[in-house]
């Protein structure tokens, strides 16, 4: 049995799982921006399930770029992890071999290991969050890059720069992810118009407004749809993917999948070059089969690898 933390800026989320990826228990906890509260939160999963399991080993699935040591250059939007080792605090602390992976990286080895890619050699895996994490295979291998920095789709820019301020203003981050970019757009609009009201945090509740014709929830997620859309078919012109698989919370929710199927269908017709190669070369983006457990199942895939050698 293995322990897996599949590490967000808004949740953790953690299971038991065995040796062939099911799930035997899971649950999830806030994430703790402050390094000794998180590492006593993850301690204290890992005992209570060393008390109930053989644990043989803890896999790690955690935002931003990772070292092959288990450095974490960067966390993603979790700032004060960064520079942390969870591979070597953790080996020591739990005595048990541990393995640190990039969020979008473990869905993408999850997908291929029991998800909808066992069959393709060529795809990318889109991680929509607080944040959007990317995972690249080409030839069957994760690419990482020279640096562990492959993958990092959510710092592309699709839009017109600003003059001045951080140019990550108009990065998929900060307009296609779900918290920082929707629902962190939709409350600012709100706040415009009365800033008294109560912030939104799930994205589901901006969905079904915009489903009952509510016109600022209709506005911002149209453009959210949009700018994923555009940041797709940038990412399908780059890898040429046999399909793109979405991974994240949302990637559960078919009102999504459905509304932005087809906005990315427009947006692809309006392209005349994008437009001539449908049907031909054009991939399809679809959900992760494994849906939200799939970062937990990937960072399991690591550690039983490493365990079974």
């Amino acid at each position: 049995m293995y322990v897996g933390f599949d590490i967000g800026g808004t949740t953790v989320k953690y299971g038991v799982l065995d040796e062939g990826g099911n799930i035997l228990v899971k649950g999830s906890i806030e994430t703790e921006y402050e390094p000794e509260i998180f590492y006593a939160n993850l301690l204290k999963i890992i005992d209570d399930a060393r008390a109930d399991y053989q644990i043989k080993g803890i896999g790690i699935s955690a935002p931003g770029i990772v070292q092959k040591d288990g450095f974490m250059l960067t966390a993603g939007a979790i700032r004060p992890l960064y520079g942390e080792n969870f591979k070597q605090k953790l080996e020591k602390l739990t005595g048990l071999p541990v393995t640190v992976e990039n969020d979008a990286n473990a869905v993408a080895i999850a997908e291929k290991w029991i998800g909808n890619a066992i069959d393709m050699e060529n795809y990318l895996c889109l991680v929509l969050g607080t944040g959007v994490g990317g995972g690249i295979v080409i030839n069957g291998k994760v690419h990482r890059g020279s640096h562990g920095m492959a993958g990092e789709f959510g710092w592309m820019m699709i839009d017109k720069l600003p003059e001045t301020g951080n140019l990550e203003s108009v990065s998929i981050n900060r307009r296609a992810s779900v918290v920082d970019g929707l629902i962190r757009l939709y409350n600012e609009a709100q706040q415009k118009n009365e800033e008294t009201v109560i912030p939104i945090s799930d994205a589901r509740e901006i969905f079904d407004l915009a489903e009952s014709g509510d016109d600022l929830a209709v506005a911002i997620t149209k453009q959210f749809y949009v700018d994923l859309s555009v940041a797709l078919v940038n990412l399908i012109s780059c890898f040429d993917p046999e399909a793109i698989l979405i991974g994240g919370g949302v990637s559960a929710n078919e009102q999504f999948h459905r509304e932005l199927q087809k906005t990315l269908e427009e947006v692809e017709k309006n392209h005349g070059a994008i437009n001539y190669l449908r049907g031909k070369t054009i991939a399809p983006v679809m959900p992760t089969k494994l849906k939200n457990d799939a970062g937990l199942i990937g960072a399991v895939y690591q550690v039983h690898q490493v365990v079974s050698k």
